[in-house]
């Protein structure tokens, strides 16, 4: 079903906008990942890489950087105490506190250092020695035992407690603690340090800060190779999944290819079969399904071929018998009134059996020319209204019969367009003599709308309607709602099939909408000019629509009641009278 094309339209603000592009831009993309095979698998790939990558990255700092500092905190530690027992076989540490402590801590600094492996920047290591139990911040710490550099502070207060607990037991138990070396003098930048502090006899006590500047600058190095690295093996991996994925997605794609002209009608399109892996059987499957489609075919072919030219030589063959016939029938019928009651009926009956016997023949034979593409199209300019009050003549006499009757929604102008006046005359007579024969004597209404690029006729009926699916199926050749169901009216069974075709040769639309107990819709869309492309309809198709479209007219028109009522916008027990 297509939609019905309204004549308003709406415009939105730039925030509007921008959530339509948004939403259009989505969209576009999920299209795309829907339909590409190749985009899926190098999209899933890489994140899968990328996740892979960064939880193997995380754990390998994560190793590195414990390793590293494990490995300097062990360094420190022994140098602290190598130096330390020096101290203990070189200097006297057991002398009180007082002018000797500058003393020693100006030996230890200056003949005990520890060899450094690396001597640059940021490398370097700071000593001091403090009397205890008085942890005076005023005194100094020396750099490399020769100038005064980082600031007490940066020794941690849990350092200094440890090791003033561990010489108060009479330990010699090593402590270390990370810390933030800062400076007395200004212009250098605060380090990341370790602390490492041990007792030094009864009354000194050795604390080295050793900085950690140099690992940090190693940890960093490694950290951004470990990133690049990463990135240069996701995407590496991006790569190599889109060139495996298009050795299967090319012969794929040339797969679906050969497929749609195969299913366009070009039925010599063949693959070629290249090795002999998984995509060579599937080309060598495919090309020997497209031979025997094509064999296939072309067996059905002739044989619709022999159906049609069969169908056209019969009814061609049964025209000349089928005249004689209905010319004696005919003299019969003229003449029942001579004959006796039962005679009388019989010529009246072979009479009626044959006009159905003659429509047959010329449904058949028309269809035979849509079958053989013979149809030819004899447009003009015609005004549909008259075509639709022409076609319900005959239906007319039918309405009478069955008590009901025919109700006319025609514009006030002329609705013009270049069409066959015969077929689509047939069409409209068709779908009035179906409306009224299964309307259960009820009205028909119909409705004729124009726009610009289209005209349009509905026609309502308000019957049994139709089950769901059987708006499809009450276009095929001779299908009946209820095959149980006498055709009253003489029908073939042919006239919707045939109709569908004269609005497809016009290049129009005939479609049907229906619900159990509320009847049917057949609309008929043609273009103004004959073969111009449709987008759209100036009627609806659906009951409720056709029924507020039809009502909502009757108002404006200013239209009594009783008109609306038929129309369908009051209901039909409501008294035309009544004001409610």
């Amino acid at each position: 079903m297509r939609a019905w094309r309204s004549p308003f339209w709406t415009a939105t603000g730039p925030a509007g906008t921008l959530r339509g592009w948004t939403a259009r831009a989505f969209g576009q993309v999920r299209t795309r990942w829907h339909q590409s095979l190749q985009l899926r698998v190098v999209g899933t790939t890489l994140a899968a890489s990328a996740l892979v990558v960064t939880v193997l990255g995380f754990f390998l700092m994560q190793q590195i950087t414990g390793g590293l500092l494990r490995n300097r905190e062990t360094s420190a530690v022994s140098q602290v105490q190598t130096v330390r027992a020096q101290a203990l076989n070189q200097l006297n540490v057991t002398t009180s506190p007082g002018a000797s402590a500058d003393s020693l801590m100006y030996t230890i600094a200056r003949d005990l250092q520890y060899p450094q492996a690396d001597g640059g920047a940021g490398s370097g290591y700071y000593v001091a020695v403090l009397a205890a139990p008085d942890l005076n911040p005023s005194q100094p710490i020396y750099v490399k035992g020769w100038v005064y550099g980082a600031n007490l502070s940066s020794i941690p207060r849990a350092l200094l407690q440890h090791v003033q607990a561990a010489q108060s037991a009479g330990q010699d138990q090593v402590y270390d603690e990370p810390t933030t070396i800062t400076f007395a003098k200004g212009g250098q930048a605060a380090q990341p340090g370790l602390a490492v502090g041990v007792p030094l006899g009864s009354n000194y006590q050795l604390f080295y800060l050793f900085s950690l500047r140099n690992d940090l600058l190693t940890l960093q190095l490694v950290q951004r190779t470990l990133i690049g690295v990463g990135l240069a093996l996701v995407v590496l991996l991006a790569l190599i999944a889109s060139l495996v994925t298009r050795w299967v997605v090319i012969p794929v794609r040339q797969a679906a290819e050969a497929s749609r002209r195969v299913a366009a009608g070009d039925l010599d399109e063949r693959m070629r079969v290249q090795g002999t892996d998984d995509l060579a059987v599937l080309a060598t499957s495919f090309n020997e399904m497209a031979t025997t489609l094509a064999d296939k075919l072309g067996k059905l072919q002739d044989l619709s071929q022999v159906q049609r030219q069969f169908v056209s030589d019969v009814s061609h063959e049964l025209r000349t018998p089928l005249t004689t016939i209905k010319m004696a029938s005919d003299v019969l019928h003229e003449a029942r009134d001579q004959l006796d009651d039962s005679a009388a009926r019989s010529a009246e009956l072979l009479h009626g059996q044959l006009e159905r016997f003659d429509a047959l023949l010329a449904d058949l034979l028309e269809i035979s020319r849509y079958d053989a593409n013979a149809a030819t199209l004899d447009a003009e300019p015609i005004d549909i209204c008259d075509l639709v009050r022409r076609a319900a003549d005959d239906a007319q006499q039918l309405a009478e019969r069955r008590g009901a009757r025919i109700v006319f929604r025609l514009p006030a102008q002329p609705c013009v367009a270049e069409a066959d006046r015969r077929r689509v005359e047939r069409i409209l007579r068709n779908l009035l003599v179906n409306a009224v024969e299964h309307g259960e004597g009820r009205e028909a209404v119909v409705s004729v709308a124009a726009d610009r690029d289209a005209v349009a006729v509905a026609v309502r009926d308000y019957g049994v309607g139709l089950r769901p699916g059987e708006e499809k199926l009450v276009f095929d050749r001779f299908w009946r709602a209820d095959p149980a169901r006498a055709r009253t009216s003489g029908g073939t069974g042919l006239g919707l099939s045939i109709a569908l075709e004269d609005a497809r040769l016009h290049g129009g639309w005939l479609e049907a909408w229906s619900e159990c107990e509320r009847g049917s819709v057949f609309r008929l869309t043609l273009p103004r000019v004959a073969g111009a492309n449709l987008e759209g309809s100036p009627l609806p198709l659906g009951l409720d629509e056709v029924e507020l479209a039809t009502g909502a007219a009757a108002l404006a028109a200013g239209l009594p009641a009783a008109m609306i009522r038929i129309g369908g916008l009051l209901p039909r027990d409501q008294d035309p009278g009544d004001d409610a």
